[in-house]
């Protein structure tokens, strides 16, 4: 008799949660919506659970939650609103704290302990280094069957910008270490990212349904006669240096002459909102700068082309969301851009005259119509295809591999010994500098008190 296949439970943890719009807040949602859509597996969101304090930190105009059921009925809200099918997904909640230094979200404690002991099978890593840098619980190959991490970002090429190249050697020393003792597989998503243990490169990220919607409409549009595009060139990105504003107004300054009766629209908002608009004034060129808007909102709808020089992002959103909506997209000839070459609206440049070039070619001719197989690449359900591809769910081990006692496996042995050393001497070091949850996380979660018995994390 033919045995019955177990069915899998995946849990997605991740760094941020919506209301704040970032990558590892949207992405992961999507992920787990597309994962979760045909039933065949049981898929748990893991997010973050902020204090009001920190919620004031991140989440824009002043949307706060007064419980985690409160913020997850909005997450449900907003992916449903845009995916128009009802996500078969629960979500979990662990007690984070937002850095204001680093500008990101810190787990609190051992967040392994949010998945119930039954559903102890596949851990989704979102930023697995971001995840485990202050990790001072149970590990997490020991904990789960098996781990993916998908790298989003591109910290040491952040660190090398903003501080200094000594501090870039020891983020990235600390990423291979802690992706190594935690994750069996890693998922970067372009070349942009650091070499890590067990990694490949794979674009696992789809676009946001509603910009292909927008792209559609821009069809009909083309296969009626009517111009689409009423606009030219826009730059959408929070506004800091580090995300291609520098390259950008740079490389405008450089050409004015030749690019002369361009105008240029800039949209974000961030620190260095007023630096950009001091330095745009002094262009001859015509460029604009508004704050910050949604990319999907009406007013890009009509833009032809999007001038993205930015390096830092790992697989830039904003780019796929171009190409979904039928513009054009000049941007550079970057591993972080490879994904995006095999399609025909996709212009990079090398250099300066490169850049001319490709900005003046955009700007003189119309966007060609993708191909339905184009498309397809940038949905999250091909996106859904290539994460459980190169993720190789579907070939597991039934169980945890154990030790090897006997001499036959003494190198194995060795090699797991060297790792649970490696993991030990990260816990201690977590476990001294590492947080743990406030009282109001506490109530709001319903979680226990900590006990003062001392206990390691790598009891099996």
């Amino acid at each position: 008799m033919e045995e019955t296949k177990k069915k899998q439970y995946i849990a997605i943890f991740t760094t941020a949660s919506l209301p704040w719009m970032t990558g590892t807040a949207v992405n992961p949602l999507f992920r787990a919506a597309y994962l979760g859509r045909d039933g065949e597996r049981k898929i748990t969101l893991v997010i973050p659970w902020l204090t009001r304090k920190d919620q004031q930190h991140v989440f824009p105009d002043n949307k706060l939650f007064n419980s985690p059921s409160e913020q997850e009925i909005y997450v449900r809200q907003w992916v449903e609103e845009r995916t128009r099918f009802t996500s078969d997904f629960a979500i979990l909640f662990y007690p984070g704290k937002f850095n204001l230094e680093m500008r990101s979200i810190i787990a609190l404690g051992d967040i392994t302990k949010v998945i119930p002991s039954n559903e102890l099978d596949i851990a989704v890593l979102e930023e697995p280094e971001h995840l485990t840098w202050y990790h001072h619980g149970k590990r997490w190959k020991s904990r789960f069957r098996y781990v993916v991490g998908i790298v989003h970002t591109n910290y040491v090429e952040y660190v090398k910008r903003e501080k200094n190249a000594f501090q870039a050697y020891l983020v990235k020393f600390m990423n291979s270490w802690v992706v190594n003792i935690y994750c069996h597989k890693v998922i970067r998503l372009s070349a942009a990212t650091q070499n890590l243990p067990r990694s490949l490169v794979c674009n696992v990220h789809g676009v946001n349904p509603k910009f292909h919607e927008i792209g559609i409409k821009k069809i009909e549009q083309q296969k009626k006669g009517e111009l689409p595009f009423t606009k030219g060139a826009y730059y959408i990105g929070k506004m800091v240096w580090s995300k291609g504003y520098r390259e950008l107004l740079k490389l405008l300054c450089d050409y004015q002459k030749e690019l002369d009766g361009l105008e240029v629209d800039l949209y974000g908002s961030g620190e260095d909102s007023e630096q950009v608009q001091e330095a745009a004034k002094k262009l001859d060129i015509t460029v604009r700068v508004h704050p910050g808007r949604d990319h999907g909102d009406p007013i890009f709808h009509d833009y032809k082309v999007l001038l993205n020089p930015s390096t830092t992002d790992v697989v830039c959103t904003t780019t796929a969301e171009a190409l979904a909506m039928g513009k054009i997209v000049v941007c550079a000839n970057h591993p972080s851009n490879d994904f995006f070459k095999q399609f025909s609206n996709c212009r990079t440049y090398n250099d300066g005259d490169g850049f001319l070039n490709a900005t003046c070619m955009a700007l003189s001719n119309d966007p060609l119509i993708l191909t339905d197989a184009q498309r397809h690449e940038l949905t999250w359900e091909a996106a859904t295809e290539r994460f459980l591809k190169v993720a190789d769910l579907d070939n597991l081990p039934a169980k945890k591999l154990a030790k090897a006692s006997s001499k036959r496996f003494m190198p194995t042995s060795m090699n797991l010994s060297l790792e649970d050393a490696s993991a030990f001497v990260h816990y201690l070091g977590t476990a001294v500098f590492g947080s743990k949850p406030v009282e109001e996380q506490r109530r709001d979660l319903g979680l226990s008190k900590p006990s003062k018995k001392w206990r390691t994390s790598l009891k099996k």
